[in-house]
């Protein structure tokens, strides 16, 4: 009966103890929160339980299945014991981002909640971002070595090729050099404040946002919601307009092509007009002059300003679309016009020909 009850009581000791654990530990956490919930450090960590009670659950059977007295177990103790190991390593280090992700979060979140400058919230966004991405790649690097490890095989290789380890890192080093590049430009944009998260920006003429910095590639959600991606070196290396650094606001230019006796005067004064019932314009300057002329037109330059670069849009096209319409309900003689005659007939052509050299009645010999 001991042989049969004692491994269920090993086995099942070790789960409950470790979920009855992790629940008092989820418990209070709860508790943190409902009472600090000016904190979201405290909800976040709640998102660890899975981790833990698997963490916690190797842990426990690891140094407890020796007792269970099973013929099997005890013959496969090394395996079980090096599968546990793995599972306790995997366990560990998915608990670790976990609760790097929720203290990251938290931060920015306080941060952001206090902050009242947007262009600074938006660089400690991109930076945090990369940080939990750094902390992740870190922590699964010395996770997956320290499963290799576990496995003897693998320390005698890696104890034999320690003096070739130099020659190994230039290889590599030649081999990644574009990857290890844009590794170093993503941190680069990061702490360097060329470009965050937010930032309206135009790269190869695509005018977008940019949506996610990762530590080798950058994606730009265009204004037609169309995915840019791009490498982090890109950034870097080549000259870029970033419509967000310094400020949002931002001003657009509208042309007009008009006949010589457009009102401009009066263009101005209906501009005026236009803007104060725009809600986009955002008051700070306005104005209209005649910058071009040509034996046929002349071109009108109106100047508008706004907050950002989706307002501005939409003030530029509000201006262009209701002065056009103002001008031809009102001023139609402004309009463009291209001066045309009919064509001439046949028998005007024939009387506008001049008359040829008179012929003889013989034709035109000579007599």
């Amino acid at each position: 009966m001991e042989a049969v009850l004692r491994p269920f009581t090993v086995v099942g000791g070790s789960l409950v103890v470790a979920l009855v654990v992790v629940r008092l530990i989820d418990r209070t956490l709860l508790r943190i929160d409902t009472r600090h919930p000016e904190t979201p450090l405290w909800g976040l960590l709640r998102r660890c339980r899975i981790p833990l009670r698997l963490m916690l659950a190797a842990a426990l059977l690891l140094g407890s299945f020796g007792q269970t007295g099973i013929p099997v177990v005890v013959h496969h103790a090394v395996g079980i014991g090096q599968a546990l190991t793995l599972v306790l390593i995997a366990a560990t280090a998915w608990l670790l981002v976990r609760a790097a992700a929720a203290i990251v979060e938290s931060s920015y979140a306080r941060y952001a909640a206090g902050a009242r400058d947007a262009a600074r919230v938006r660089r400690v966004r991109t930076q945090v971002t990369l940080i939990q991405r750094v902390v992740t790649a870190v922590v699964i690097v010395v996770a997956a070595a320290s499963m290799l490890l576990t496995f003897p095989q693998m320390r005698a290789v890696g104890t034999s090729m320690l003096a070739s380890a130099g020659l190994l890192g230039i290889v590599a080093g030649i081999a990644a050099q574009s990857t290890l590049g844009n590794l170093f430009a993503g941190l680069q944009i990061a702490f360097g404040d060329m470009v965050r998260i937010g930032d309206t920006v135009v790269v190869d003429g695509q005018w977008g946002t940019v949506e996610e910095i990762t530590l080798t590639f950058l994606s730009v959600r265009t204004w037609d919601e169309r995915r840019i991606t791009m490498p982090v070196s890109y950034f870097t290396s080549k000259p870029f307009e970033n419509w967000s650094r310094g400020g949002a606001q931002m001003t657009g230019a509208v042309f007009f092509h008009l006949d010589h006796s457009a009102p401009v005067e009066k263009m101005r004064q209906r501009l005026h007009e236009l803007l104060q019932e725009c809600p986009e314009w955002d008051g700070r300057s306005w104005s209209l002059v005649v910058t071009d002329t040509t034996p046929s037109t002349i071109v009108v330059r109106a100047l508008v300003t706004a907050r950002d670069a989706d307002a501005v849009w939409t003030v530029r096209c509000q201006i262009r679309e209701r002065m056009i319409e103002w001008l031809r309900t009102e001023h139609a003689y402004a309009l463009p016009r291209i001066a045309t005659a009919p064509a001439p007939s046949a028998e005007e052509d024939r009387r506008a020909m001049p008359p040829g050299p008179a012929a003889g009645p013989e034709g035109s010999g000579a007599h």
